[in-house]
């Protein structure tokens, strides 16, 4: 990127490393989120772009918001063909999925005064991630933007360049898969084993 800065005025190149420093760990974690390709890439090649361009960025305000929509969209271009690709698995082919009334049957800490607590507790940002990435990714694009970045809806659809309507359908379909999803792990992973045996406190039971 050193040739690419070298090209700016020196005000602009100052403004862009400062920039560039202050949300780097944070483009990092959203690369790392969004999966599919490897994030230093994905970072570095937003970088670039980012340098060709910033002379279109106004107000210094917004290349926070900039920065995550040049990272985002040089994801998508990467994921092109992924995200034109329709499901396998339609959403709601099996009906509706609602992870709070599902838990609320299988009741897996049955001594737990905060059963819905301790089951969302159960999951580590690992985990959270590892269910982000089993979501497609034309959805899970709009699940992290909106619930992670917290760009509101509207801000979501201008970053996508997509219909407001689209993507408020879009982030429906998204959190029914990801709670789908996370109860499936949780399975799969054993997130919840030993929850039927009591091991959480609660329900007159006192922690030890």
């Amino acid at each position: 990127m050193g040739s690419m800065v070298g090209a700016l005025r020196p005000s602009e190149r100052a403004a862009l490393r400062q920039l560039a420093r202050n949300e780097l760990p944070r483009l990092y974690a959203l690369a790392r989120r969004l999966g599919g390709v490897d994030p230093e890439d994905l970072v570095q090649e937003s970088l670039l772009r980012a340098c060709r361009s910033f002379s279109s960025l106004r107000d210094l305000q917004a290349g926070p918001k900039w920065l995550t929509t040049i990272l985002t969209n040089t994801w998508r271009d990467w994921l092109r063909k992924d995200l034109r690709e329709p499901d396998e698995v339609p959403v709601e082919e099996d009906g509706p999925f609602s992870l709070y009334h599902i838990i609320e049957e299988e009741d897996p800490f049955p001594y737990s005064d905060t059963l819905h607590v301790d089951v969302l507790g159960a999951f580590s940002e690992h985990d959270v991630r590892e269910v982000l990435h089993r979501v497609p990714p034309r959805y899970r694009v709009a699940l992290v933007l909106r619930y992670i970045e917290g760009y509101s809806a509207t801000e979501v659809a201008e970053m996508l360049e997509r219909p407001p309507g689209t993507v408020m359908s879009q982030l429906h379909r998204a959190r029914q898969r990801f709670e789908r999803e996370m109860w499936s792990y949780a399975g799969e992973s054993g997130l919840l084993a030993g929850a039927t045996a009591g091991e959480r406190p609660g329900r007159g039971q006192v922690s030890s």
